[in-house]
């Protein structure tokens, strides 16, 4: 089997997710850090791995993936990692609390959007912590909601964690780095707490991966 490699920046969202994932389906995999922050990610070496310019990117089987969802729905039709359910109704109604949060909260918390949007307004004091509250605390609130239709056993949908985990505790990140207060959402403090036990999710922490 080729060697696994993941073009990775230890506090990039969608990298975040990749690693629980890997870690979950028991992959070995080697790191590449792409440093977001000196723009390596827009360099002509990385751009001919990815013609977006983003990270992750997953080489694996013989293939070079790209965006993390697709990259997690084929390492769960590959190895069988239940991370939804197989009936219709249930896998669309989890899938959506994970979109919620991977399609509409994560993408304008983007280092790239918040970046523009500090830029157009002169970068005053504290914008970029404006853009970020204004957006993640109503966008979990949601989710909060939405978590009701399901148990937490203790995932958030139920004995075994999924898809809405593997993209919920990076949000939940980004939401401690900017200072939101999720603290009253207790379906989803009850979430964090889990993950926070399972090796797999302990392993992938951003902290864990800086580098020096």
């Amino acid at each position: 089997m080729s060697e696994v490699v993941l073009y990775d920046f230890w506090r990039s969202s969608a990298a975040y997710r990749m690693r629980i994932a890997l870690n979950m389906a028991g992959i070995a995999y080697t790191s590449v850090p792409v440093d977001l922050t000196t723009k390596q990610h827009k360099t002509p070496e990385h751009m001919a791995r990815n013609p977006q310019g983003l990270v992750p990117v997953l080489e694996i089987d013989g293939l070079r993936l790209t965006q993390s969802l697709a990259m997690l729905d084929y390492l769960d039709i590959t190895r069988a990692m239940g991370l939804l359910p197989k009936e219709p109704g249930a896998r669309a109604q989890q899938m959506a609390v994970a979109h919620a949060i991977a399609l509409d909260i994560h993408p304008v918390c983007n280092l790239q959007v918040i970046n523009y949007a500090a830029e157009i307004t002169g970068n005053r004091e504290k914008v970029r912590e404006d853009w970020m509250q204004r957006f993640i605390r109503p966008g979990l609130e949601a989710v909060e909601e939405m978590l009701g239709a399901f148990e937490q056993a203790p995932y958030a949908c139920g004995p075994t964690p999924g898809l809405v985990d593997i993209c919920l505790m990076p949000q939940l990140y980004n939401a401690h780095r900017w200072a939101v207060d999720v603290s009253d959402l207790k379906r989803i403090c009850a979430i964090e707490a889990a993950c926070a036990e399972n090796p797999a999710f302990a392993a992938a922490y951003p902290d864990l991966h800086k580098p020096g």
